[in-house]
């Protein structure tokens, strides 16, 4: 069983390099935590608040962050790969550069996020908030985005192929040089109400 830690405020804490395996943490807060090229497995943070907290460089692999609150932490150059980041929020975090492999970030809210060249490939977005958010250059394949916010979402120059995109009204987002398949422009044209003969 997992090591479960409830309700505890973790402040200033030294956590550089740690490697977090198979711990659940539910309700807790980390302020000002370094987490810096920290690796984390099989962990779990249950309705947690992260603020202030550094993820530079840090690695996370089949690890869960559910209806957590991320607010102005920094993700540069952290990778998720195979993680759950379901109903999550981000808040003034520094994002970029950032790389998502796979894993489940459906309803995650990234409101006015800065994206742009990030790598997001094979994940559930399912219903993110993506509202203003800035993809610019960014590479988003294979990625689940049914029912997502997409409402002037920056694409111009993502590779979006091989992503859901029937929640985009390509009408209210940049995407100059955007890239997508001939499977996705079919969809985007009935999405515009032409009928392909």
């Amino acid at each position: 069983m997992p090591e479960l830690t409830e309700g505890t405020t973790f402040r200033d804490d030294d956590w550089y390099g740690e490697e977090i395996t198979d711990r659940h943490f539910v309700g807790c807060e980390f302020h000002r935590v370094d987490l810096t090229e920290a690796v984390t497995r099989g962990a779990v943070f249950t309705g947690c608040t992260f603020g202030n907290v550094h993820f530079n460089a840090s690695r996370h692999v089949d690890s869960a962050f559910t209806r957590c609150v991320f607010r102005r932490c920094n993700f540069f150059e952290a990778e998720f790969t195979g993680c759950k980041l379901v109903g999550s929020t981000f808040a003034e975090c520094d994002l970029r550069p950032l790389t998502v492999d796979g894993g489940d970030w459906s309803f995650v809210a990234l409101p006015g996020a800065d994206l742009h060249g990030v790598r997001i490939t094979g994940v559930r977005m399912r219903e993110a908030d993506l509202t203003g958010a800035d993809l610019t250059g960014a590479t988003v394949t294979g990625v689940d985005l049914s029912g997502a916010t997409l409402h002037r979402t920056r694409l111009a120059r993502a590779d979006l192929r091989g992503s859901d995109l029937t929640a985009l009204d390509p009408t209210q987002v940049e995407r100059a040089g955007a890239v997508i398949d001939a499977e996705q422009a079919l969809v985007i044209a009935q999405t515009l109400g032409f009928h392909l003969g």
